[in-house]
């Protein structure tokens, strides 16, 4: 491989400007905050997840704001959704530049001997194997047009073990191995390949596991700077590993966690 030394990247505002963006998990929360954010930063945004109206809903609202958005329908876990979801950008937007690979679940909540086998199997099948058939496909098509970013939604369960939490943090800590490995795959082919570890954020999911104020104060305690985020917060982490301010960045995991992991 020929060295070469790179000039100072000019400051821009619009980060992503005509690029195709894949979005998992886009329906809410971190997903369509990325949506929204992608697109205000000059990206085509294919939106993707299974809630077919909530998709449509976003694309038709960002369409609206003059922005260039579409809806997929998709299911991680199926193989076959993934790779016409990923032959959906290709052909609309004529390439793939960068995905968010931000679907996923949350697990049992129970100590491991209480975690029905089902149970951990359909955590892992779509935080970390639906992952791993999102990048399959992302990379398979940024392989043809030149390379690209992708950046994987992880979780500061992936950082560091907690309790009750078994299945959701086997699959994240799997998922680092994911990113780790496919960074060192692809690099040559200047494919950079990255994540987020997201503590607490407001979402559907969040909300659920913690459906009182009382819990999310208590819960936003445990972390330094002692709030919850907001789905925004991650969806410009995300940004910086799509853009190319990251472009020598490749490999990590970024935590993103209110200061838990220090």
């Amino acid at each position: 491989m020929t060295y070469r030394h790179p000039e100072p990247l000019e400051l821009v505002s619009h980060r992503l400007a005509g690029r195709a963006i894949l979005v998992t998990g886009a329906s809410s929360g971190i997903g369509a905050a990325a949506a929204r954010r992608f697109c205000a930063e000059g990206a085509r945004v294919a939106l993707a997840a299974r809630r077919t109206d909530a998709l449509e809903r976003l694309a038709a609202e960002l369409r609206e704001d003059g922005h260039e958005a579409i809806a997929v329908t998709c299911d991680v876990t199926d193989e076959a959704a993934v790779s016409a979801a990923v032959d959906t950008v290709v052909r609309e937007y004529g390439g793939l530049d960068g995905a968010f690979n931000n679907a996923g679940v949350g697990g049992a909540h129970l100590p491991l001997h209480e975690i029905p086998a089902a149970a951990f199997d359909s955590t892992a099948s779509v935080n970390l194997r639906g992952v791993f058939l999102c990048m399959k496909y992302e990379i398979r098509a940024m392989l043809g047009g030149g390379g690209g970013a992708i950046v994987n939604t992880s979780s500061v369960a992936g950082l560091a073990g907690t309790t009750r939490n078994a299945d959701y943090a086997a699959a994240k800590f799997g998922l680092e191995g994911l990113v780790r490995s496919a960074a060192l795959d692809y690099a040559a082919d200047g494919i950079r390949v990255n994540a987020i570890a997201p503590g607490p954020t407001r979402s559907e999911m969040f909300d659920r596991w913690m459906s009182t104020e009382e819990a999310r104060a208590q819960m936003a305690r445990r972390f330094p700077l002692n709030y919850i985020a907001h789905p925004d917060d991650m969806a410009r982490a995300a940004l910086f590993l799509l853009s190319d301010e990251s472009r020598w960045t490749t490999g990590t995991v970024l935590p993103c966690d209110g200061g838990f992991s220090a």
